[in-house]
């Protein structure tokens, strides 16, 4: 029992360490073109099933599209449509939306995806007190930054 209960604790861990390393990497792709390339690295190397993972892995699909001469229109649709079809499946995942909402807030507009930036905010905003403290956090940060998350609506994240 003990070794079970053990084996259980170290795997919480390590996907948890990959999940914040997946998060923190996430946070700064935008902010250079190295920055999103050790994104992409980063989320090409996770393995397993996880929706969240999909979710970023599905994001960096999308992020590709910035740095790469390749067909960029491809890869965009591609990723956007994994990121729709996991957050059909898990409509009440908060990350998820998250992902969502800061691709569309960071895509440019004349692609056309930005269809949900209002619908997922108001989301974030609504289950944000559900949270684990540390999901909270990275909203936070993630709402420090947003183009959509106005200050008054920031204030209220505690």
């Amino acid at each position: 029992m003990k070794l079970l209960l053990s084996f259980l604790t170290a795997f919480f861990i390590f996907f948890q360490s990959d999940l914040d390393e997946l998060r923190n990497s996430y946070a700064k792709a935008n902010l250079s073109n190295a920055n999103t390339q050790a994104f992409i690295n980063i989320a090409e190397k996770q393995s397993g099933s996880d929706v969240i993972i999909t979710g970023y892995k599905a994001a960096a699909q999308i992020m590709e599209a910035k740095i790469t001469k390749g067909n960029r229109k491809a890869l965009v649709k591609t990723g956007a449509t994994n990121l729709e079809n996991i957050i059909k499946s898990n409509p009440n995942n908060i990350e998820l939306r998250l992902i969502r909402l800061s691709v569309q807030e960071n895509i440019p507009k004349i692609v056309g995806y930005n269809k949900n930036l209002k619908e997922d905010k108001t989301f974030i905003l609504n289950n944000y007190g559900k949270q684990n403290t540390a999901l909270k956090n990275y909203i936070k940060r993630f709402a420090a930054q947003s183009k959509t998350i106005t200050a008054e609506e920031r204030a209220t994240l505690k």
